[in-house]
Parts: C-alpha cells; sequence; structure tokens
C-alpha cells in the first residue's frame, strides 16, 4: 500500500511538474504580456526619430503617433519642417503615406522606409507583435525568456524573430529579425526602462543596427504613451489630410 501510495504521488508529482512548466512557457501569453508591457491596445504616443551615419551625422524626426486595436495606426510628421503633415496610414498589412499638396495618398510596403537609415515602415508602424507572429519554439535563461517567432503571413517584415525577454518584467531587451533564408536583418534594442504613468512602464529607448547597414545606427526615444480611444474615422485614408486634427 505504502509502495503505491509513494508510486502515485510521484506521478502526481511530475504531472504537477510538467503542467507548471507548461504554463509558465506559454509562448502566446508570454507574447501578449510583452505587447501590453509595450503599449496599451489603443494609444497616443510622440516619439522621435533619429537616424546616425558612419561619419556621425544625424537626421531627426518628431512623430506624433496613433493607435486602435491590433491594426490599426497612424503616424504623423511634426518636424522637420520640410516633413510637417506628411502622414501614414496603416491597416493590417496596407500602409499608404501622405504628403500634402501632392494628391492623393500612396501605397508604400513595410520594407520601404519613408525615414532612410536602418528603420523601414515597419519599424515605425509596427502592430502587436501577437497579430503578426506566432511563437515556434520557447528557451528559457535563467533571467530571461527566448521565444522564437515566425511571421503569421508573407507580407510580415520579417520572417522570423528572436525575442529576448526580461524574465521578471516581461519586456524585451534585444529582438533579432531575419530574413526567410535565415539571414540577420536587423537587430532591435531596448534600453532605459522608464514609468510613462498609468501602468505603463516600458523602454524608452530603441536602438537599431544592422550588418547590411554597416556603420549606421537608428534610434527611437518615446516621449509619452498614454491610453486613448479614436473613432473608427481617424484611421481611414479620407482622414488623412487631417491628421493634424488629432493633436
Amino acid at each position: 500500500m505504502k509502495h503505491r501510495l509513494a508510486k502515485w504521488l510521484s506521478i502526481a508529482a511530475a504531472a504537477w511538474a510538467v503542467a507548471g512548466s507548461a504554463h509558465a512557457l506559454d509562448g502566446a501569453e508570454l507574447l501578449r504580456q510583452v505587447d501590453r508591457n509595450l503599449n496599451p491596445q489603443s494609444y497616443e504616443m510622440y516619439r522621435k526619430l533619429i537616424n546616425i551615419e558612419p561619419d556621425g551625422k544625424k537626421k531627426e524626426y518628431v512623430l506624433f503617433t496613433a493607435k486602435k486595436g491590433l491594426d490599426k495606426m497612424i503616424a504623423l510628421f511634426l518636424d522637420p519642417p520640410s516633413e510637417k503633415g506628411r502622414a501614414t496610414l496603416r491597416l493590417g498589412d496596407n500602409m499608404w503615406l501622405y504628403i500634402p499638396g501632392v494628391g492623393k495618398p500612396i501605397r508604400i510596403t513595410s520594407l520601404q522606409s519613408v525615414v532612410g537609415g536602418v528603420f523601414n515602415n515597419a519599424d515605425i508602424m509596427n502592430l502587436d507583435y501577437s497579430a503578426e507572429y506566432r511563437v515556434e519554439q520557447l528557451a528559457e535563461e535563467p533571467d530571461a525568456y527566448v521565444p522564437e517567432l515566425k511571421a503569421r503571413t508573407a507580407a510580415v517584415a520579417y520572417d522570423r524573430l528572436r525575442m529576448r525577454v526580461d524574465r521578471e518584467t516581461r519586456i524585451p531587451t534585444r529582438i533579432e529579425a531575419f530574413a526567410a533564408s535565415g539571414l540577420l536583418i536587423k537587430t532591435l534594442h531596448f534600453k532605459d526602462v522608464k514609468d510613462f504613468g498609468n501602468g505603463v512602464r516600458r523602454p524608452a529607448v530603441m536602438e537599431i543596427d544592422s550588418p547590411l547597414y554597416k556603420g549606421y545606427k537608428s534610434v527611437m526615444i518615446y516621449g509619452s504613451i498614454k491610453a486613448r480611444a479614436f473613432p473608427d474615422e481617424v484611421f481611414t485614408l479620407d482622414y488623412l489630410p487631417r491628421a493634424m486634427e488629432l493633436r
């Protein structure tokens, strides 16, 4: 009887350990936590983009961004004066650029760049990671989770991501982006975790470098992020010329 009880307890303990491990390593839930720790689901944001060339020359942009739900985003250029009033719209995998005085918005792709440098449009108009990727593998390190992500569709800018997520805060510290061939395209470094208020605590700086752009670096500095609701009409082509009204 004692032998049977000991055996049953051993099996139960093993099952409990497996269940606990599976819960701890739920990749989909981890990715959702990362998304919510980085941004509210619907928000407004001010940020600065800086492109740094090998000789130290810099070009800076200031953007106001509005996002709603999983797949709607608009980014408005405020500075430099030559770019003021430009606006980009993203609806799912589709993107458009509006240039004041030019006429109708034009289609753009995720791999193009409206600001140059190492940033592409997908970096600037990024949606929730869980909306664009699924977790294929999830490894553990003493102080981090390391999920391997696969793009849900071929329209996503990067075929695969390798993300390093701080184990305690569930905030990414590094993301490596790969092409379908396995080529490393760029690395995103998340730095300077800051309290933005209302429960938003996330990196205030993201630096991007790429082996394809040796000596170049692009930096994104987050000035403010706060939850905000927007009507659906904001995220339409007809609204783009009026994007300044959002501020």
